[in-house]
């Protein structure tokens, strides 16, 4: 238990870099997963695009959410969006950093799956596959069908076991079309991404590098205030479970020194420590006024000095002789024999 207790501080005080491990392991698993995936395009006219593009689309909007859910400053991000003013102001910087930071490493499985997608072509040739221009690729003279005909033939391109068009166009020159196309449009993707990754993680802190540690500031704050919160509730709650068992334990032993005459026994030294870590909250509906309050107004971020001293510590304040000197005493002694 020990084990499992320190493993649990460690990923803790190591939040962002596990955070990344996360998200590199869902990347590696999105890739994974197109790989182990079995594409079958149905080669209908009108389901080719759809099923196409939603595998395309739907399992990198997945992956985005999955992101979000894994991380857990998504809570906390909510509870400061949506929490009351109070005496506290919300910076609308910080709400915008710490969801920046989130999307950022949530994009990271996304984008895997789409450019995997992509280079891969068998989304786009199965999606598009009916637009292909036949006058250019194959053989524009043969007009023995009809539109509807013609889409129903190019459908099946993707299904080499069905496909019958082969005086309209060759299955491999479609292909091979559609291939380079969806090629080219996965590498002009991962040059995208990468190029916004680079402006985004690198020249924005330098136009507004004030701005930016701000903001870098308080949602570290936001952070370990909700860590260091959810820590003294713990401690509370086990103090208060301690002393509410130990109370009970009393209640029945003066029950039966009652009937027994059984000598008391002193409460344990934990249980008096216990207590005094209460700190005044001693019952349920003051703690449930305590958790409303913290809610409803955190205390504002402005910290009380504390009160100087007169002196400044490194020098003491000359006191007045308790005594005149002693010329002045033997003046004053003369005088008064005269």
């Amino acid at each position: 238990m020990d084990k499992f207790r320190m493993i649990f501080q460690f990923l803790q005080s190591n939040q962002e870099s596990f955070m990344n491990g996360i998200c590199g392991i869902m990347a590696l698993a999105s890739a994974q997963m197109y790989s182990a995936f079995d594409f079958n395009c149905p080669c209908l006219p009108h389901y080719n695009l759809a099923y196409g593009m939603g595998i395309l689309l739907v399992p990198p909007f997945i992956l985005f959410l999955l992101g979000f859910v894994l991380n857990n400053n998504i809570s906390m991000l909510a509870e400061e969006w949506r929490r009351p003013q109070g005496q506290r102001g919300k910076d609308p910087a910080v709400l915008r950093y710490m969801f920046c930071s989130m999307a950022q490493r949530a994009m990271i499985a996304p984008v895997v799956w789409v450019s995997v997608t992509l280079l891969d072509g068998k989304c786009i040739t199965c999606a598009f596959c009916t637009s292909l221009p036949v006058e250019t690729l194959g053989n524009a003279s043969h007009t023995s069908l009809s539109q509807g005909e013609m889409k129903r033939v190019l459908a099946r391109i993707p299904c080499r076991e069905i496909y019958d068009g082969q005086e309209f166009i060759a299955n491999e020159v479609a292909i091979r079309y559609l291939r380079c196309i969806s090629q080219a449009l996965g590498w002009c993707f991962v040059l995208l991404m990468t190029t916004l990754a680079f402006v985004v993680r690198s020249l924005r802190p330098c136009f507004t590098q004030a701005a930016f540690l701000k903001s870098r500031y308080w949602s570290h704050y936001i952070d370990i205030e909700r860590k260091l919160f959810d820590e003294t509730c713990a401690e509370h709650a086990k103090s208060f479970a301690k002393v509410c068992i130990q109370q009970f334990f009393e209640s029945m032993s003066m029950d039966l020194m009652a009937t027994r005459c059984h000598p008391p026994r002193k409460a344990p030294a934990d249980v008096e420590e216990a207590a005094e870590k209460l700190l005044g909250i001693t019952d349920q509906g003051t703690m449930n006024a305590a958790l409303k309050s913290w809610h409803r107004c955190k205390p504002p971020l402005h910290l009380h000095s504390p009160t100087l001293p007169k002196s400044n510590g490194w020098a003491v304040e000359k006191q007045p002789p308790a005594h005149p000197p002693a010329p002045r005493r033997e003046m004053a002694a003369y005088y008064s024999r005269v």
